[in-house]
């Protein structure tokens, strides 16, 4: 089991990096609060029914309360405010470059409210993994037009606060039940608020067609469930300031994505930016091995 839970952060990256690219697919054929209520709804049901195969363990009413709240942040907020700027105008490229900054929000986060200790090579770790992203995402912010307004900017910063507060409320709040009941519930929050936001400023008009429906079975199959019982498990068992580290990596591995698939440019530089931020996530979640204490008697001297 340690040996599989090695791959997990690597697969969790880049199943994570897929979902810029299912929102390219998806954000033409429908407005973005009404395709992630339709997604989250998709969802929920779909973890309801896995829940009844599998036999899980209902949660008690404060672990839905506490999953419902940590979902509202975590995919209502965050993505219903990226979708949102994107579909104002705001660039991917500038909209991932503001949600670059989450790991660092989110270690001091953790620091003040989960007590973790930050090491220094933590923050310098984090630091360079921004660097690096700064670098990947350079040649693209040469285009910003004009989706870059005082509202676009405030949703791309409300996403990262969304994101950063909902890992950390997951984390000292809802990681100890069932991780099925628990990402429902979390959709259910997370659906509540996209069926709200839909009602109060949509049309709700959809297109229904192939991109549309290979985007929402992508999203909803491969991000909102296997992608986030892998982000789940991480918080779970690991310091939140390493598990938001890894965030620096996707949109690196979103660039590598879009270059197979759509041919977008893909320069020296951003594969040197790429290198940099990878060596910063490395320092910011390496393990520090701790040193046997002299005096402590080995297992064959203590069994004399």
């Amino acid at each position: 089991m340690h040996s599989i839970k090695r791959f997990i952060p690597a697969t969790f990256v880049v199943l994570w990096a897929t979902g810029f690219i299912g929102a390219r697919y998806a954000m033409p054929w429908a407005e973005p609060f009404t395709f992630l209520a339709a997604r989250f709804v998709l969802a929920a049901i779909l973890l309801a029914v896995l829940m009844l195969v599998l036999g899980s363990k209902r949660a008690t009413r404060t672990e839905a309360l506490h999953a419902t709240g940590a979902g509202i942040l975590m995919h209502g907020v965050y993505l219903g405010a990226v979708f949102w700027a994107i579909h104002r105008g705001m660039p991917a490229g500038f909209s991932a470059l503001i949600v670059g900054l989450q790991p660092l929000i989110t270690a001091v986060l953790a620091g003040k409210f989960l007590g973790e200790a930050i090491l220094p090579r933590h923050w310098a770790g984090l630091g360079i993994g921004l660097v690096g992203i700064v670098i990947v995402l350079w040649p693209k912010l040469g285009a910003l037009g004009g989706g870059v307004t005082a509202a676009t900017l405030t949703a791309s910063l409300v996403s990262v606060l969304g994101m950063s507060a909902g890992t950390i409320w997951q984390k000292r709040f809802a990681s100890g039940g069932d991780l099925v009941a628990a990402t429902m519930w979390q959709y259910v929050g997370g659906a509540s608020l996209m069926i709200l936001a839909s009602l109060a400023f949509e049309t709700r008009t959809v297109v229904i067609n192939g991109e549309l429906i290979f985007a929402m079975a992508w999203l909803v199959l491969v991000l909102s469930l296997g992608a986030i019982f892998l982000l789940m498990v991480m918080i779970r068992d690991g310091e939140m300031s390493k598990v938001a580290s890894l965030f620096y990596l996707v949109p690196a591995v979103t660039a590598i994505i879009a270059w197979a698939l759509f041919d977008e440019q893909l320069n020296a530089l951003q594969i040197v930016g790429m290198a940099i931020t990878t060596f910063g996530v490395g320092l910011a979640t390496a393990r520090q091995t701790k040193p046997q204490p002299v005096n402590q008697p080995t297992r064959a001297r203590a069994s004399r």
